[in-house]
């Protein structure tokens, strides 16, 4: 007798096919069953699909899906894209692009990633079977469909984005990668400046039960992770390393494939910092485009069909680098960026350029702030707060004349008399005396109206470990990089507290901390701005 839960996804995987089959029009109900009872076949508008198993490394099987070309008779081969899913997402999650993709003369592999759904094994989180399925994908496209070995490129949103950058580095028949909302160091997106982002790791863990099998492994690092297990640092931090595409830059940049990132400026999951300075790293073709939204937002609706930036560019991306085509994007500027607040695209020829420009807002005085009280400033609720923002241009918000400054540390500068574009990420040096050995401080920017009410620029957290009770120590943090124009007549207001819903906090009870601006070290805050 199986499982409840897996006659539960079973079940559910069949009502996702049929709500997507129809949406994707692909056609008449699927046909009888061909090369044996694990596939399907069927007809998405000019394109054909099968449904079928794939082996994947290990001895287990995946589920998964091909597009072709309606052309295709054996007579030819064609560029093939692979395509693993998300986390907690099924085989379904890219049929309308896969359809489209076929379209224009690919031969498209989709498949669940291991552990999830009906896929087999457990979920490695990236890690080296996760990698090993990519390249037995790939093996399999290539003896079951018209796919070329010379033209092969993957691309995926989030957990396919990560898996398809490091299998770039282990696989060099892969030329071209567009990843999408994922990460290329998932130390600093999840636990950036030692600090655990709670939403985030609660939110992957939760959906990684729900829809797949965690191994021992997972289970054991979230559960230190979200404990605060600070002996397991060091474990944790290999764990990380091992899973992400920076630890092997060399291999990525020695395979030469065309990469293509792409992320959203308030993805509460994978930070766009950490892509930015992989991008820089990057010595092949590659392209970095950022966007309003919050994670995988910015192309989701490219997965039901829709008009897409993120995906028209993929296209464009894949069609230059597998088919050769002239179609300029190799002439385009690789930096392209859209501002929250609105407008059209703004181009660079690298990131160094977008912050290029530096205004600096001092710091004068000093403030002290008890720990252990959320002040009102925030950065939001994960998957909603930028969602707000990309589509209604409505950020968290607070009013910062009324934040109580026993919980919180406030600077504000001059009015502005003309539009600042901040571009990238602000830099906050400060000086902090605190009389605990650990503790954690967020430091938010807002743009602050007439009124009073603030509008969350960016933010970012910052933990201690380790520090002598009462003796000053120098603190350096970098906020989330953005793209938001302050209008004339606004200020902008760095607030500091001890506390934020998004990430865990390190502050004992009762806690106090100080800020303070030597005049050998003063505090500042550095904002890249675009004249």
């Amino acid at each position: 007798m199986r499982h409840p839960r897996q006659a539960l996804r079973t079940t559910a995987v069949g009502a996702a096919c049929a709500a997507l089959l129809a949406v994707t029009s692909l056609g008449p109900a699927l046909a009888t069953p061909q090369r044996g009872p694990a596939a399907v076949t069927s007809q998405a508008g000019s394109a054909h699909v099968r449904f079928t198993d794939i082996p994947g490394s290990g001895g287990i099987t995946l589920k998964g899906n091909v597009f072709t070309p309606r052309d295709a008779d054996g007579s030819r081969r064609y560029p093939v894209i692979v395509l693993p899913t998300s986390w907690a997402m099924p085989q379904l999650e890219y049929l309308a692009q896969a359809r489209q993709l076929a379209d224009s003369g690919y031969v498209v592999v989709s498949y669940t990633s291991r552990g999830f759904w009906l896929s087999g094994g457990k979920i490695e989180t990236a890690g080296p079977p996760d990698i090993a399925d990519a390249s037995k994908v790939i093996d399999w496209a290539l003896a079951h469909t018209p796919a070329d070995p010379a033209r092969i490129g993957m691309a995926g949103i989030s957990y396919g984005a990560g898996i398809s950058l490091l299998a770039s580095g282990f696989d060099k028949r892969i030329k071209a990668v567009v990843a999408m909302s994922g990460w290329a160091d998932l130390i600093e997106a999840i636990y950036g400046d030692r600090t655990q982002h709670r939403q985030a790791a609660e939110l992957l863990g939760g959906l990684g039960a729900l829809t797949g099998r965690p191994g021992e492994e997972l289970q054991g690092i979230l559960k230190d992770f979200l404990g605060s297990n600070l002996a397991k640092e060091k474990e944790m931090l290999a764990w990380g390393a091992k899973r992400s595409p920076a630890t092997y830059l060399k291999d990525i940049n020695a395979g030469g494939a065309a990469i293509m990132l792409g992320n959203a400026w308030g993805d509460t999951v994978f930070p766009p910092d950490q892509y930015a300075k992989f991008y820089e790293r990057l010595t092949g073709p590659k392209r970095l485009e950022l966007r309003p939204g919050d994670h995988a937002t910015a192309e989701g609706t490219g997965l039901f069909g829709l008009p897409n930036d993120v995906w028209t560019n993929a296209h464009r991306w894949f069609d230059h680098h597998l088919k050769g085509t002239d179609n300029g994007i190799d002439r385009e500027q690789p930096v392209q960026l859209k501002s929250r607040t609105g407008g059209g695209y703004e181009s660079y020829p690298d990131w160094a350029a977008v912050e290029r420009t530096r205004r600096t807002l001092p710091l004068e005085g000093g403030r002290s702030i008890r720990a252990g009280v959320d002040s009102g400033a925030n950065g939001g609720t994960a998957l909603l707060s930028n969602v707000l923002d990309q589509f209604l241009k409505l950020p968290p918000m607070v009013s910062v004349p009324l934040l109580p400054r026993t919980f919180a540390a406030v600077w504000q500068s001059d009015r502005y008399d003309a539009v600042q574009r901040v571009r990238g990420s602000a830099r906050l040096h400060t000086t902090l005396t605190s009389d605990q050995e650990s503790g954690t401080v967020v430091a938010y920017l807002y743009d602050v109206g007439p009124l009073g009410v603030g509008k969350l620029v960016s933010h970012a957290p910052y933990t201690f470990h380790g520090k002598a009770p009462g003796r000053p120590f120098g603190v350096d943090l970098k906020l989330l990089a953005t793209s938001y124009d302050v209008p004339a007549g606004h200020r902008l207001a760095l607030v500091v507290d001890t506390v934020d819903p998004l990430y865990i906090e390190h502050n004992p009870d009762g806690a106090r901390l100080g800020f303070s601006s030597p005049k050998d070290d003063p505090s500042a805050l550095s904002i890249p701005v675009r004249d």
